[in-house]
């Protein structure tokens, strides 16, 4: 198997360019499938999720050109596509629901394995099959399957989310755009990538008021047509570089990423000490325009206490850095867990780095300490892997981290990008000595 082997302490400093949201592109690669004809999507992250995606594309009979290097994929989408996605891929990558609802709107029927993805706890589908019976479809769980049908078509109607979910938001706002009549969503999410995704469904031609609020009004029309659209930029790569500049003391340019993505995120490292200084528009390494920012981190951060929230809060996918950050910070923080729980599972590994950490509930108490040390780390999830990494950097010694799988499905480059930034890192192939040949 093969780990990240890094030799710590490193003190990151330089310039990286981040490309599109993980969490963004595979609902527009989802989007895609709402019209017929060709539909290309740019700033698209080379990562594992996103060759999962296309193959699960494909799967439904659509003829994906995936061009990695230049970040461009391009979807030719038929008059009719499949309407199953099987379970070895949905299994793989819990983005694959977002399947669910471009195909019953389009295709007046889905049938979606049961996801998998990350093991940071329960996320059912509650919300999207009650919004979608709302809108007129029967929804039923068969050997496996979330099966939705609406052999009439859906229908507008008004939806009340019993929480803002991401997940359930991005699929009914793509089914409303094909139903008949108007839908209100109500306590929508209000990530950027929801802002992104509609205003990759307004180009397309559908109608949507609200975006970017708690209140989303979608008026149905009758087709959708392709597109060409730019993916908006990973806020959450960007955090990761930027908890890891405060985190080692570094100094770090992220470009492609505005602080307007991430305000609570600029926040928190500034009451660490660090010095974060919007740079408004760069130039970016592939010649176009993006925001950009500089993380100046000091010789020892101080603690901070945080408690995540949906957007405009603080990510629950940053905290596994904030953890990291506390663990060598002068004082202790405090970390409130408020979406996933299982998330503590990066917890009992950093312990193995020498963090002392206490959990009780929801809550995480990190008690600072001048130095950690290395050891052999697994991942749990892409986040939990990342920052293992991040404070691996920061460790005396060497430290190893496996399941490294997880980190690959939503970092591109990174070993790369790390390197750049004058970390000691590589990928290393280790024999697992429990495979018995």
């Amino acid at each position: 198997m093969d780990v990240f082997r890094m030799t710590g302490p490193s003190r990151l400093t330089g310039t990286v360019d981040i490309r599109g949201a993980k969490n963004s592109v595979l609902k527009l690669m989802a989007a895609s499938l709402l019209a017929v004809g060709r539909t290309t999507i740019t700033n698209v992250p080379a990562i594992l999720d996103v060759r999962i995606m296309v193959e699960l594309l494909v799967r439904l009979g659509c003829v994906v050109d995936y061009d990695a290097e230049a970040g461009v994929v391009s979807i030719d989408v038929p008059a009719a596509v499949g309407i199953q996605a099987d379970y070895e891929l949905v299994r793989a990558m819990r983005a694959s629901i977002s399947v669910l609802g471009p195909l019953t709107a389009r295709m007046k029927s889905a049938h979606v394995a049961l996801p998998g993805g990350d093991a940071i706890g329960s996320r059912g589908l509650d919300m999207h099959q009650a919004g979608l019976e709302a809108l007129g479809a029967t929804v039923h769980l068969d050997h496996g399957y979330f099966v939705a049908d609406a052999p009439e078509g859906l229908r507008g109607t008004d939806i009340a989310l019993e929480f803002p979910s991401v997940g359930a938001t991005e699929n009914l706002v793509m089914a409303a755009t094909l139903a008949r009549g108007t839908t209100t969503i109500s306590n929508a999410a209000k990530e950027p990538e929801i802002v992104d995704i509609c205003t990759m469904l307004v180009e397309m031609g559908a109608r949507i008021d609200g975006i970017g609020t708690a209140d989303i009004t979608v008026t149905g029309i009758d087709e959708l047509h392709p597109v060409r659209h730019r993916t908006v930029g990973d806020r959450i790569v960007a955090g990761t570089y930027a908890f890891g500049a405060a985190l080692s003391g570094g100094d770090v340019t992220v470009r492609g990423v505005g602080l307007d993505l991430m305000p609570n995120i600029a926040n928190k490292l500034t009451a660490s000490g660090a010095s974060v200084d919007d740079l408004g528009e760069v130039e970016l390494g592939d010649g176009t325009v993006g925001r950009g920012f500089r993380v100046i981190g000091p010789e020892r951060p101080r603690s901070i206490r945080v408690a995540t929230m949906p957007f405009p809060g603080f990510p629950t996918d940053l905290q596994p850095f904030v953890i990291a950050l506390n663990s060598v910070s002068d004082g202790v923080g405090l970390l409130s867990e408020n979406l996933f729980e299982a998330r503590w599972r990066f917890v009992q590994e950093i312990a193995r780095l020498g963090a002392k950490v206490r959990v009780d509930g929801n809550h995480a108490l990190i008690s600072g300490v001048e130095a950690l040390s290395g050891a052999e780390v697994e991942a749990s999830d892409i986040r939990a892997g990342a920052g293992l990494v991040m404070a691996g950097l920061r460790a005396s010694g060497v430290t190893e981290v496996s399941g490294i799988d997880h980190i690959e499905r939503g970092y591109e480059n990174f070993v790369t990008n790390l390197r750049s930034l004058g970390a000691n890192i590589e990928r290393v192939a280790k024999r697992d000595i429990l495979s018995f040949e």
